[in-house]
């Protein structure tokens, strides 16, 4: 039998220090970095390590500050509806991953007014886009039901190329920030100039900025 202690170790949760990184504690995967051996990770936040993912104190030299200011997008639940399914999405919590686009953009695309159309396409069709959106942003329900989120299986946290991290299934030791969030999947921020931290609203995408 397992000690319950050791099990609690183990548990991924994601603690932001306050004016620093992210504090990355138990087993995870983390996908774009070798981290192979560690069980407790500070992750670069505030856009400037040489060392990145990881932080290597240069948030001290930049004075760089966790305070949010203001978000890029309004914090409510729009609604798209179709014949059978309503797809709902929050534009503060979208980082502009664009992975809507990128899977289904016959239903998905944002020079359109409206810029979702759900009955363009299938089910299968938006139930991919619901659990390849990494924000969270997108959700979605039958008629008459209440919004859903979809969620990869196993605790990670991918480093997008010049973006945020995207985390599934890992605690995150803040609360939570927009209406319709969910607590199981998020994007945190690491070009540290977002208004919504710890979380990103796409300024990286905004400003242009790259990790290299």
């Amino acid at each position: 039998m397992s000690d319950s202690n050791d099990d609690a170790a183990k548990t991924p949760e994601i603690e932001p220090v306050e004016n620093g990184p992210l504090r990355v504690k138990g087993e995870l995967n983390l996908v774009g970095a070798d981290a192979e051996g560690k069980s407790v990770m500070f992750l670069c936040r505030c856009g400037n390590s040489k060392n990145k993912p990881f932080c290597d104190g240069s948030h001290k030299k930049t004075g760089f500050s966790s305070e949010r200011g203001k978000p890029a997008g309004r914090d409510r639940l729009v609604p798209f509806e179709g014949e059978e399914i309503v797809v709902y999405f929050n534009p503060m919590l979208c980082a502009h991953a664009a992975e809507c686009n990128r899977i289904a953009a016959h239903v998905f695309d944002a020079k359109k007014r409206p810029w979702i159309e759900p009955d363009k396409g299938t089910r299968e069709e938006i139930e991919a886009v619901i659990a390849g959106c990494p924000s969270g942003a997108l959700t979605m329900a039958a008629k008459g039901e209440d919004p859903t989120h979809l969620v990869p299986d196993g605790p990670r946290v991918t480093v997008e190329k010049n973006g945020p991290y995207w985390v599934a299934d890992v605690e995150l030791k803040s609360p939570k920030q927009g209406e319709g969030m969910s607590e199981r999947k998020y994007v945190l921020c690491r070009c540290g100039r977002s208004g919504n931290k710890p979380f990103c609203d796409g300024t990286h995408r905004d400003i242009g900025w790259v990790a290299e």
